[in-house]
């Protein structure tokens, strides 16, 4: 390939609603073995023709037009595809949820339970109610490795429905906290951009890729760009934040996965800056407890293969891109524009030229994902 910057990448956005509205950003790549590996791998993807994941992309900006009126309007339209389904079909127990979402269903408003303040519980997700929601969407899909009953004889539209539980839930509550946290500490607003493709290709992580593990540990800033943890399982960071710090036996051990792949997809963090010994002293204490944790159950803090952190890619070069480095600024720009149209490294740069806002939307990408439903539901036949 010849001209173009090799060492940039531009991504173009446009808004979701009015798709004339345009604009871009560059990243600009770190000098590192990882980052060159990388941009081939996005390279490759971008020729490869495969469509650019839109359903699960943009997460927790305060300002957005997926809010919770549409999300919970998409919600209601998917359960009611999967009740009709399971109604006609002859199931022993037939599974149907009997839920009907609404912004006030998720999400507590102006009114405040006794013994919680404002400070404490406003418009904080409705824990309860969205673990149940998640809970239809595990029972309903089964795991990777045994898929359920429901999901193996669901029609393609049903798989599709079942697959926006999930999607929709983590997106509610994503928004939720962002526009809470928008409220109420505003500068701790934590937007990303999680930018993947559909069956990307995954390569092996190399040795000097890790190095990145032990530079950069669990630092992200605005606009810093990261490596996708493109494989399912958890990290030890993970299980120590979520599980109550246990200690690691054989069985918890079973369930962590140290990174092992990467691909050319990417994520980019929106928030503001949480780095050690910066302007997040939650994140300094939260990071000597973890580090306690693993000495104490005999983990090397130095070791990359136990892929502690995130691996940086490259930086958005915001003043350039925004025309300001003001996060609340870029925040409203980017809450416009919630929809990836283009990208290009160089001479190369695939044109994605659909959106959920389109009225095929979903007739389409249910085409382009029958035949990964049907693979799935074979190999979990096996």
């Amino acid at each position: 390939m010849t001209g173009g910057n090799q060492s940039k990448v531009k991504v173009v956005l446009r808004n979701p609603i009015q798709q004339h509205i345009q604009m871009d950003y560059t990243i600009r790549l770190n000098d590192t073995i990882l980052a060159q590996d990388w941009i081939q791998a996005l390279k490759n993807l971008l020729q490869s023709g495969k469509k650019l994941e839109k359903n699960y992309c943009f997460m927790g900006f305060p300002y957005t037009n997926r809010n919770l009126d549409y999300l919970c309007d998409e919600l209601n339209k998917h359960i009611e595809t999967i009740n009709k389904f399971n109604e006609k079909k002859v199931w022993k127990d037939p599974y149907i949820i009997e839920e009907w979402f609404s912004p006030n269903v998720v999400r507590f408003g102006k009114e405040y339970p006794v013994g919680y303040t404002s400070t404490e519980l406003g418009l904080s997700p409705k824990h309860e109610t969205l673990n149940r929601l998640h809970n239809h969407f595990e029972v309903l899909q089964g795991v990777v490795w045994n898929l359920s009953d429901y999901y193996r004889q669901a029609d393609y539209e049903t798989k599709y429905a079942i697959r926006q539980l999930n999607n929709i839930c983590h997106e509610m509550e994503t928004l939720i906290l962002s526009q809470r946290k928008l409220a109420t500490a505003p500068q701790w607003v934590r937007p990303s951009q999680i930018t993947t493709w559909l069956q990307a290709d995954r390569l092996d992580l190399k040795p000097e890729h890790r190095e990145g593990f032990l530079t950069n540990g669990y630092d992200r800033v605005l606009g810093g760009v990261y490596m996708h943890w493109t494989q399912i399982g958890k990290t030890l960071f993970e299980v120590f934040r979520d599980e109550g710090a246990p200690d690691l036996t054989d069985t918890v051990c079973e369930a962590i996965t140290e990174l092992r792949y990467y691909s050319g997809e990417f994520d980019v963090e929106w928030g503001n800056d949480v780095v050690l010994n910066g302007d997040a002293p939650w994140h300094d204490h939260e990071q000597e407890q973890f580090q306690t944790w693993l000495v104490k159950n005999n983990r090397d803090l130095n070791d990359p293969n136990l892929s502690l952190g995130y691996l940086p890619l490259g930086q958005v070069e915001l003043l350039e891109s925004f025309g300001t480095t003001d996060s609340n600024a870029i925040w409203t720009i980017l809450g416009s524009h919630l929809d990836i149209y283009k990208v290009e490294v160089g001479d190369i740069s695939a044109t994605y030229d659909y959106c959920w806002s389109d009225p095929n939307y979903e007739e389409t990408q249910i085409k382009e994902m029958k035949a990964g439903y049907d693979y799935s539901s074979n190999q979990s036949n096996k």
